[in-house]
């Protein structure tokens, strides 16, 4: 698939959807011409057509005609129904990439036909502002190819990394479910800076903004965040004191915990 023939289809126009057709759109990897939608709920598909300057279609063999690369954006509980109404629409030219958590390969394989090309994507809403965090996994007929193609157009709205399918719900633990805790995590920092007398808008955006510059010193430093930690943190001063803080409250273990959670229950969708 060339990148200049490239048209994006999404079937459900949810919020990570049009957080991806908006990245898409806003990299100008693909012009909002080229981008077509459908949902069986006419807010979303409306909220994405005005987000994105895409097109809302009828249903999901309306998208197969307009598009070649089609993301499957549904709810995992969903997928079966979708892959049954896909099935006798889908051509050899189709390239389909899944973002529903806990549905693997082998099962969506399964309901369409042996030929199919499929890539199983884990993204996260930071695409949105071209920093998510992705993962995917080619599926058997899947080509390398096709997985360059994926991983470029990811890469434009963030990360992207190939992983063993096996890895996908703990990569849905992490990056996948990661943004709601870190959005606790700035919330926490600024509710203590209001506690401490800083006005509430000053105190988010600092907390936003430590956020954003730690997480930069990582990827730039590529030094492991203990380092990073023990860099900022002297003998007897503020920085331990409030580390010391945050081991008696168990943040890691918390962390660690929200992972493993969200972790299983992506399994469990898969097995619903």
């Amino acid at each position: 698939m060339n990148a200049a023939d490239l048209r994006i289809g999404f079937i459900g126009a949810g919020q990570m959807a049009t957080a991806l057709a908006r990245g898409f759109v806003q990299t100008k990897v693909v012009s909002p011409d080229r981008i077509v939608a459908c949902d069986v709920i006419a807010e979303s598909a409306q909220k994405f057509a005005t987000q994105t300057g895409g097109r809302v279609v009828a249903g999901a063999t309306a998208v197969l005609v307009d598009s070649n690369l089609v993301f499957l954006a549904v709810k995992p509980q969903q997928m079966a129904a979708v892959l049954a109404e896909l099935k006798p629409a889908l051509t050899s030219n189709h390239l389909l990439v899944s973002i529903a958590a806990g549905i693997s390969l082998a099962k969506m394989s399964a309901g369409l036909n042996q030929f199919s090309r499929i890539i199983r994507v884990m993204p996260n809403t930071p695409a949105l502002v071209g920093a998510g965090a992705s993962a995917f996994a080619r599926g058997a007929t899947a080509t390398a190819e096709d997985g360059q193609l994926v991983q470029g157009l990811l890469s434009t709205v963030g990360l992207a990394l190939e992983v063993p399918e096996k890895l996908l719900d703990a990569v849905t633990g992490l990056s996948g479910s990661g943004p709601a805790y870190v959005y606790q995590f700035i919330e926490g920092l600024s509710d203590g800076g209001v506690r401490m007398g800083l006005p509430r808008d000053v105190a988010t955006r600092l907390a936003a903004q430590t956020v954003l510059g730690a997480a930069q010193m990582v990827l730039t430093t590529g030094q492991h965040p203990g380092q990073l930690k023990d860099a900022v943190t002297s003998p007897g001063g503020t920085t331990i004191a409030g580390l010391h803080a945050l081991e008696l409250g168990g943040m890691r273990g918390i962390l660690m915990n929200a992972v493993q959670s969200a972790t299983e229950r992506s399994k469990e969708l898969g097995e619903a």
